[in-house]
């Protein structure tokens, strides 16, 4: 519903500097996803980030020499990310639009095409195949497209890591929604779509592209966050780097709080 993507607009429009923060505070996930990411990434090449935020990965690849555009609902995250732009001394192009109708908003073709916002916040199924439909669109032939989505148990990963008290005040709707395996669609830190994983791959099998990873974008490590950043530089990178060889493992998947697909667009 419209009104839904209304209140996702404004809660990103109402504080950019929090979503900007999240992945400094977290930043295994950033870590891990830019390292899975940069098999194909290579300077030069033209990216469009649909729903990039603030524009963390926009930024990031800017400075590696890529040509990207950031298309985000938020007319604040796309301000930032252009400040941010300028003081960093990298150049992106920044516009404000909705996932479901980039192709009207930008033009050209890219060689990969980033989705790491509108499937946490579009929470009907027709419209996350919309925003999909149009990814692809901007997409060559050949291009990875990056798709990324909250994982069911993430909540709770949260809850238990930070909050444990809260899990007292969590409706049985919504426990039982995660004990039954089904999608949660509601009220979370804003409208939100959380998806089991045993979904996604169906999901994007019914587009024209090749899967080439699923992984967890924190790996095995979101649930001891907390306790792991607090340990020694040494510490860190040896648990990174360990977690990074399981990201693909099926049967770990549900330790990270985000998946990611990527997947390659076939050839005519």
């Amino acid at each position: 519903m419209e009104e839904d993507v209304k209140i996702v607009q404004e809660y990103y429009d109402s504080d950019v500097q929090l979503e900007w923060n999240r992945l400094e505070k977290h930043p295994f996930e950033f870590i891990l996803t830019t390292r899975m990411m940069d098999k194909y990434i290579k300077p030069g090449d033209y990216i469009l980030d649909i729903g990039g935020g603030p524009g963390r990965y926009s930024l990031h690849y800017a400075e590696k020499g890529c040509n990207v555009t950031l298309v985000d609902l938020s007319s604040s995250n796309v301000k930032f990310a252009l400040e941010k732009a300028t003081e960093q001394k990298v150049s992106i192009k920044a516009v404000v639009g909705d996932a479901r109708e980039v192709e009207r908003i930008v033009e050209g073709e890219y060689d990969h095409v980033f989705l790491m916002g509108p499937m946490y916040h579009l929470l009907e199924e027709k419209d996350r195949i919309k925003a999909m439909n149009a990814a692809l669109s901007m997409l060559k032939p050949g291009g990875q497209i990056y798709v990324s989505f909250i994982l069911l148990f993430a909540g709770i990963i949260y809850e238990m890591k930070y909050m444990p008290e809260m899990l007292l005040m969590e409706s049985d709707d919504v426990l039982n929604t995660i004990l039954e395996d089904k999608p949660y669609t509601g009220d979370a830190f804003t409208k939100a779509f959380f998806i089991p994983q045993k979904d996604i791959i169906p999901f994007m099998e019914q587009f024209p592209i090749e899967k080439m990873h699923l992984f967890g974008q924190e790996s095995i490590l979101a649930p001891c966050e907390t306790n792991l950043l607090a340990q020694s530089q040494p510490v860190i990178d040896k648990c990174i780097d360990f977690a990074e060889k399981l990201c693909e493992r099926e049967s770990f998947l549900s330790y990270s709080e985000h998946a990611m697909y990527i997947g390659r667009k076939s050839l005519p």
